[in-house]
């Protein structure tokens, strides 16, 4: 009767979703007085989730799994409930658990809350807090099927360590048609990636035009930030299509997230609203961004931003 966590992983790595989903079922797991298990896709080293509340790993190593895939991943995580007995599983927000945990749910024929910001507030019926109407709103939602199944949405509800031990076992779940087969993967590296970044700078059309993008670059340096953009940016192929965030961009739920040049379309500000804090530095003072922002900059980017980066790196050097 655990609770089964799936903890995403990247070349035997652990991705911070993964830790911070483990941490989120450990405080689901002491609510409903049970413990954590948690599934693994060809990761490396497991031990490193026992000090975030995992209890026991189901290790799955198998080359036909080496590359995602929602339908044969959603298959081993349903036969891994289904070995344990679980009621509760948790997953990210991220776009390959959002994309599984549809058929998760229709193989376990559970109900699925997604967004959530929350633990739960009641296990009694299984009460959750998610975000809804594109980050404007909240609502409480109650899963009422025997299995329930928990998206936590990133940098919600942190990562936070609990001392302990994982041990560990080997699981082969049957892998089904796949239907599919990747031939190759190309990933930008050396970058931090705008879906595992804490801090974003993102720029617009203000910046006019691509030969301007090394402040904003070096800006993302000295704070250790992801790059973005808006649309009319990506559009006009000043930037990669990859940063562009926005409603029909990607999602950017960051700790800090600074729009340079940007004035704030809807469709901008619905992708960005799960940001924490939103530093917003713009020319024009009616631009539509201000009203959402926390702090806001009135003026010219071209001044404002070389006198930020030599105030962090000053900052950065008495440290």
């Amino acid at each position: 009767m655990s609770v089964l966590v799936y903890t995403e992983s990247d070349k035997g790595t652990f991705k911070k979703t993964a830790l911070e989903v483990a941490s989120y079922a450990k405080t689901v797991a002491d609510q409903m007085g049970t413990t954590v298990t948690a599934i693994t896709f060809n990761a490396e080293d497991t031990s490193v989730l026992g000090n975030y509340g995992v209890d026991k790993v189901l290790k799955v190593n198998n080359s036909q799994l080496e590359t995602f895939n929602a339908k044969a991943y959603a298959s081993a995580i349903a036969q891994a409930a289904k070995k344990e007995g679980t009621m509760v599983i948790i997953v990210s927000s991220s776009a390959d658990s959002k994309y599984l945990a549809p058929l998760l749910a229709i193989d376990l024929d559970a109900g699925y809350a997604s967004n959530v910001v929350e633990a739960p507030s009641s296990t009694s019926p299984f009460t959750v807090k998610r975000k809804a109407f594109t980050n404007k709103a909240f609502n409480m939602t109650a899963i009422n099927t025997d299995v329930k199944i928990v998206g936590v949405s990133k940098n919600a509800f942190g990562v936070k360590e609990n001392s302990g031990s994982a041990s560990a076992e080997d699981f082969s779940p049957s892998v089904p048609d796949l239907g599919i087969k990747v031939e190759s993967v190309d990933k930008v590296t050396g970058q931090v990636t705008i879906a595992d970044a804490e801090i974003v700078v993102s720029g617009g059309r203000g910046l006019k035009g691509p030969e301007n993008w090394g402040m904003v670059e070096e800006l993302a340096d000295v704070l250790g930030a992801a790059t973005a953009c808006s649309k009319p940016v990506s559009d006009l192929g000043w930037r990669p299509h990859s940063e562009h965030v926005g409603q029909t961009g990607k999602p950017v739920a960051a700790n800090l997230y600074i729009a340079i040049g940007i004035s704030g379309a809807i469709q901008h500000l619905a992708g960005i609203n799960a940001s924490k804090v939103k530093v917003v530095i713009n020319t024009d003072p009616e631009a539509p961004f201000f009203k959402a922002a926390d702090y806001g900059i009135v003026g010219d980017a071209f001044e404002v931003v070389p006198k930020l980066i030599e105030k962090l790196k000053a900052f950065k050097a008495q440290q």
